[in-house]
């Protein structure tokens, strides 16, 4: 009887261990953006797991649109899906002021052991701060930021004799992909986003209307997309893409886009300064030595022609994971983790716009000729003075508005209906701007 009481006392110890390392193991389910830097990342998933034995990574990787689309509604209805999600600028206030996410600040003092060791929160922007704060707290963490710019092949113009100005217009950019565009040989004169979505086309496209004296709403929120600037600021970029550019602009975003580039098929090319690592990555891209840059392009009016953005990581309200979370987010937004990157695979890739030590490091200016480029335009992108007149919100290539997200969408699918050519643009914008006034008026913005 003895011997069978000692079996059980073991018995019951086994389980009391196995129970205990059940509950101490803990998983983190991380939305996060199908794009270069996330997919390293995930890369080094050992190496942080090494580093926190109890702690496993479940990654959802999502193209932009379908991960917007995902982790809006799964942190809308309290789904609590993700203990980590990628989010941006625009999510980051809104969601912050619904009580939809942790507190950076407060979660800090809460776990302090789970704040990664030497994190240096003064070290990151200030103005990467702000946008990612709410009401004086932070509420994500920069994993790396970037306003916009044109890059084009050095080759190329020097082949045709052609001279990237300092500040070029848009009218010289369509000359200069014109006299580029060489179709028949695989080669486009400029590669654009034309993929809907308010994050995918309505972002640079955004930037030209800014520089064409065009805004999405005036002081009375009353839409403004069949305005005379709207008109022409569209039919200026939708006639370049397809005078000039690359086909099939409707499934291009970012991502497409960058593997034109790098292919050395597209001469030019206006989008997020963040791809600047990749291009100058010899692992990646054809045009290495072959790479140059200049500030986004600018029409009548020089202002509001590059953004300000960055793709962070906060922790919803709805994990009960958020001290493992913070263990991460705080890793992965490291300047360890940057060191890791740099010295692994190469200091031009590593993630940019998020520390002043990153701009202080001469292993990575060495690397990256683009940096203080990239640096300056963070800088000098203001959200609240992006437009041409005096306007109710806040923002380059988005409003800063709750609504702005299922508007932009909507309007994004007219866009890519004038960019295939199934109706013109003067019907897009009519139909763009009826079903945001609708939008704007079930939301309660008029009396």
């Amino acid at each position: 009887m003895k011997r069978f009481a000692s079996l059980f006392l073991v018995l019951s110890l086994l389980v009391t261990v196995f129970a205990a390392s059940a509950q101490d193991s803990v998983e983190l389910t991380i939305a996060t953006v199908n794009n270069p830097d996330m997919v390293v990342m995930e890369g080094f998933s050992d190496v942080f797991e090494e580093a926190h034995p109890g702690i496993s990574l479940n990654w959802v990787i999502l193209p932009e649109n379908e991960l917007r689309a995902t982790v809006t509604t799964d942190i809308a209805t309290g789904s609590s899906t993700f203990d980590i999600i990628t989010i941006g600028m625009f999510e980051v206030p809104l969601w912050a002021a619904n009580g939809w996410l942790n507190s950076i600040d407060a979660l800090a003092m809460e776990h302090p052991d789970s704040v990664q060791m030497d994190y240096d929160f003064d070290d990151l922007l200030p103005g990467v701060v702000k946008g990612l704060s709410y009401d004086g707290e932070l509420y994500s963490l920069p994993f790396y930021g970037e306003s916009s710019m044109l890059m084009y092949n050095t080759a190329k113009f020097e082949a045709a004799g052609l001279e990237m100005p300092e500040q070029p217009t848009w009218d010289e950019v369509r000359e200069f992909a014109c006299a580029l565009h060489d179709p028949d040989n695989g080669n486009y004169g400029i590669a654009l986003r034309g993929l809907p979505g308010w994050g995918e086309v309505m972002a640079p496209l955004t930037t030209v209307v800014n520089t064409y004296g065009g805004d999405w709403f005036n002081m009375d929120w009353e839409p403004q997309l069949d305005s005379p600037e709207w008109n022409e600021a569209v039919s200026f970029y939708v006639n370049l893409i397809n005078d000039c550019g690359q086909p099939g602009a409707t499934g291009t975003g970012f991502t497409e886009a960058l593997t034109l580039m790098a292919q050395g098929q597209a001469a030019m090319w206006v989008d997020a300064t963040v791809a600047a690592g990749f291009l100058a990555n010899p692992a990646q891209s054809q045009i290495v030595d072959s790479l140059g840059f200049a500030p986004a392009p600018v029409g009548p009016v020089p202002k509001g022609n590059h953004w300000l953005w960055a793709w962070s990581l906060a922790i919803p309200k709805t994990t009960d994971k958020a001290a493992a979370a913070l263990d991460f987010i705080t890793w992965a937004t490291s300047k360890d983790y940057i060191q890791l990157v740099g010295e692994t695979n190469g200091w031009a890739t590593i993630p940019p716009g998020t520390r002043t030590s990153t701009y202080e490091n001469m292993a990575y200016l060495d690397a990256a000729p683009f940096a203080p480029v990239v640096l300056g335009l963070m800088q000098a992108a203001d959200p609240t003075d992006a437009q041409r007149d005096q306007t109710p919100y806040v923002g380059v290539q988005f409003v800063a508005i709750p609504e702005f997200q299922g508007i932009g969408t909507d309007v994004s699918q007219l866009i890519a209906e004038a960019l295939a050519g199934d109706i013109s643009v003067e019907e897009a914008l009519s139909q763009a701007n009826a079903l945001t006034r609708a939008a704007m008026e079930e939301a309660g913005y008029y009396e």
